[in-house]
């Protein structure tokens, strides 16, 4: 791997906690992804049959027949058939799974991280070095805040894609703007993007 992966070579080595920039791109642009969705549990009648709505199409019962919920099952359920626990985490997981291609596929995640161009704020938080012993601490290292434009287009295809090298760079590019402490930010706690 290249960027910002490579900068604080064996972080871990004496007990500081995070994760690469990158894990954290992906991990923050997947919450932002699922949210606005059906809030209603999918263990509730309301939140499976809004569920089960959603997935009703052609793309959205392959989703749900790849996740091992058959139009036959289905069928038992409208019958009056109880969905066990898994059947539900099923239906779920087949429902985040479309939910995501529809918003990669629409654009709309892409526009919203893009905010017309104005690009989204990435407040950025240190490792936690609270497990490291004093003596081999780094020196204090603040929470940073960056405006991220132009790197969304890009961010949304390597996250769809689970291409961790592609999201690697790109925050390599974020944090290069944090000029000299940048290598300070190769790895992180976590990030927050405002959106």
């Amino acid at each position: 791997m290249s960027g910002a992966t490579d900068l604080w070579g064996e972080w871990r080595k004496h007990g500081a906690q995070g994760m690469s920039g990158a894990q954290a791109l992906a991990a923050e642009i997947d919450r932002i992804a699922r949210e606005g969705g059906i809030a209603t549990p999918v263990t509730a009648k309301r939140g499976l049959s809004a569920r089960l709505r959603y997935l009703n199409s052609r793309p959205g019962r392959t989703v749900l027949d790849r996740n091992g919920i058959s139009t036959r099952l289905l069928r038992s359920w409208d019958r009056g058939a109880r969905p066990s626990r898994d059947k539900l985490d099923a239906v779920d997981k087949a429902y985040q799974e479309h939910r995501r291609a529809n918003l990669v596929r629409s654009g709309a995640l892409k526009r919203l991280l893009d905010d017309g161009g104005r690009g989204r704020r990435i407040e950025i938080y240190p490792v936690d070095q609270t497990l490291v012993e004093e003596k081999r601490r780094r020196p204090t290292v603040s929470e940073r805040s960056v405006q991220a434009r132009y790197i969304w287009d890009d961010a949304v295809d390597a996250w769809s894609r689970g291409d961790m090298s592609a999201l690697d760079e790109i925050w390599d590019d974020v944090i290069t703007d944090l000029d000299s402490d940048y290598a300070a930010y190769a790895y992180v706690g976590h990030i927050g993007i405002g959106a």
